[in-house]
């Protein structure tokens, strides 16, 4: 009953018909967040795609200015020397054909997979597994790479990887409620012109058709477009 309560109270803060200006719409986001815990700021984008077909799919990486204030728990695979720099650089678990069995029986206690390109063949068995929670390493994000240490460093420092989904969405955690407005604004102006720089080549007509963003627990705030160039 108190979230309802709250929940309403944040919308009446809101003007759904309005959009705002990048700065704006992270004072009101920022201004009702109010649960207990540091809620994620996010950002969702209704693209004029569609990613069912192989030139309108969308995806990219981006390192965000002032990092995503998210914990990210890193598996790599790799062998010998690479995996010794992979744990230098901080990954959390590394592994070879041990650690591609140890997934194949169904841990997947990590949040981003980075692999040396001599790993693939065997963790392109794990397809099943990674694939469907967008975990499966690929060149074109920098996951599937030899310089291990760099990709565990970008993914611990605020990289962030964005994929269209099935109804043309691509949405992504940008930081915390705790950031400063200046900080949270920067991080969205980063991650949209990403998305706006992968435009496919297949993309015909409007590109980025809508932006919005919230906190985990409050409502969105529609942005203006020409606010932001797009």
């Amino acid at each position: 009953m108190a979230l309802g309560k709250r929940m309403k109270a944040a919308r009446k803060t809101v003007d759904r018909e309005k959009t705002y200006t990048v700065a704006e719409a992270v004072k009101l986001v920022k201004a009702n967040a109010r649960a207990k815990f540091d809620e994620t700021i996010e950002v969702a984008m209704n693209l004029g795609v569609d990613p069912r077909h192989a030139d309108q799919q969308v995806r990219g990486v981006v390192s965000l200015p002032n990092g995503t204030g998210r914990n990210v728990r890193v598996a790599v695979f790799a062998k010998d020397a690479k995996a010794e720099e992979a744990r230098k650089a901080g990954a959390d678990i590394v592994g070879a054909e041990d650690l591609v069995e140890k997934v194949q029986g169904g841990f997947t206690d990590f949040d981003r997979v980075i692999a040396t390109p001599d790993m693939m063949g065997q963790v392109g068995r794990l397809g099943k597994v990674l694939g469907p929670k967008g975990l499966m390493p690929n060149p074109k994000v920098g996951t599937v790479t030899p310089n291990v240490a760099q990709a565990v460093k970008d993914s611990k420092g605020g990289a962030v990887q964005f994929r269209v989904e099935k109804a043309g969405i691509i949405h992504a955690g940008i930081g915390k409620a705790s950031f400063e407005e200046k900080a949270i604004a920067e991080n969205v102006k980063s991650f949209i012109d990403a998305v706006a720089k992968a435009k496919p080549s297949g993309a015909k007509g409007t590109y980025i058709k809508k932006i919005s963003i919230s906190s985990t627990m409050g409502p969105g705030v529609k942005i203006d477009l020409a606010a932001v160039g797009t």
